[in-house]
């Protein structure tokens, strides 16, 4: 069975609150673990989290403003201490030497293998069992880019058409394997007793203003996992800092056919989360989800085949 949630161990932007740790968030996608942009305290909030650090399979981190890199090198060597064995690192390419520092913050007796495989530009970074994960370059005063999860495309059997059909049996596998089968004497072809299963699609977009690519990566995401730094008040400040409102993050989900919407990263000046809430309700008819430190946000199922 599939394992895949969304863990946020912190959801400030800049600075942390007593309610609100720097950012980080862990998608757990089966047997792969993504730990997005890890601020100061990730390694303690996985801890509260109840969550090991063998359950980070990949580091990906947007940018390198503070809030969301500060906790690298607490993480890096908590991987070494807790003996994990790999894991892929990715960030934009122009802040190499930031992660050099952040990775060789102090002394520690390295043994995970961190392969860094830093982002150059748009396009795929990572390819597996679990599907593609790609980024594309965002708009804040830094270079920052997002990234987008998408699992393969399956062909489900749907089990009346395997009966009118009657196809039972090892010919069922047979016939998933192949194609099509001959089953008493006539072709039955795998079209005509399965249905296409969409995979699943994940998205994070963090500091950014609205750019082309902020929807691209949003488009049809089972979950998608946006900044929402400021209420609309403020929306020339968002713009000035590089930043989304609630209602913009909202009108990217309504116009990307997001299913369920998690707002986050918020400005320590808010204290009324309903607020945020409320303005992006009136934009997107979806589930909206206000994320708080340690909330566990399954990714929405599938619609299974009849």
């Amino acid at each position: 069975m599939s394992n895949r949630e969304l863990i946020v161990l912190g959801t400030g932007s800049q600075v942390p609150s007593r309610a609100r740790n720097h950012n980080g968030y862990l998608l757990r996608w089966d047997a792969i673990g993504l730990l997005f942009d890890p601020g100061e305290g990730a390694q303690r909030q996985l801890t509260f989290a109840g969550v090991p650090a063998s359950a980070v399979t990949r580091l990906c981190l947007t940018h390198f403003h503070g809030d969301h890199c500060l906790g690298v090198p607490g993480i890096v060597q908590r991987l070494s201490l807790d003996g994990v064995a790999r894991v892929h690192a990715h960030y934009p390419a122009s802040g190499q030497a930031y992660f050099e520092r952040l990775r060789h913050a102090s002394v520690f007796h390295e043994t995970t293998e961190l392969i860094e495989e830093p982002v150059t530009g748009d396009g795929v970074v990572a390819r597996g069992e679990f599907g593609e994960l790609s980024a594309l370059r965002l708009d804040h005063p830094v270079e920052a880019f997002g990234y987008r999860l998408v699992e393969p495309d399956r062909r489900s059997m749907v089990p009346r058409l395997l009966a009118r059909h009657g196809v039972a049996g090892p010919d069922v596998g047979a016939l998933a394997r192949e194609g099509s089968w001959q089953v008493n004497g006539r072709t039955v072809t795998l079209d005509e007793v399965s249905a296409l299963r969409r995979g699943q699609r994940f998205a994070f977009v963090m500091d950014t203003r609205l750019c082309d690519a902020v929807f691209a990566l949003a488009e049809g995401a089972d979950l998608l996992v946006i900044e929402a730094t400021f209420l609309e008040a403020e929306a020339d400040l968002a713009r000035r800092y590089g930043h989304l409102t609630a209602r913009q993050a909202a009108r990217v989900a309504q116009e990307s056919g997001v299913h369920t919407l998690v707002l986050t990263h918020f400005s320590q000046r808010y204290s009324n989360m309903a607020e945020f809430h409320d303005q992006a309700a009136e934009v997107f008819d979806g589930e909206v989800v206000i994320a708080h430190d340690l909330a566990r946000i399954p990714v929405p199922r599938r619609t299974r085949p009849e």
